[in-house]
């Protein structure tokens, strides 16, 4: 089974950030242990990355694989809606 790819871009270490970061932790644990990459990006650190991926606003998080690409902006806080938007099943894998 493929692995999911996830970039998360983020701007510096603000409430909204960090529950982004939070939420996708926590989303990855449930629903896809073992089978997840995630990199984190701060676009203050590192403008360029933001630029290539054309980010106009963070957090906003990016599925590269599998495909297809999709972006989600925001915090990540509708764990469900999330779920449907990046076409994760939301039933949680057998121990």
């Amino acid at each position: 089974m493929e692995k999911h790819v996830f970039r998360l871009f983020v701007a510096g270490h603000s409430a909204r950030s960090d529950r982004a970061i939070a939420n996708l932790r926590a989303m990855c644990e449930t629903y896809l242990t073992g089978r997840y990459h995630l990199d984190i990006v701060d676009v203050s650190a590192d403008p360029a990355a933001a630029e290539a991926e054309k980010i106009v606003a963070t957090p906003t998080l990016v599925k590269e694989r599998p495909r297809p690409v999709r972006r989600i902006i925001g915090d990540l806080s509708d764990q469900q809606e999330a779920l449907r938007d990046l076409d994760v099943p939301p039933e949680v894998p057998d121990s």
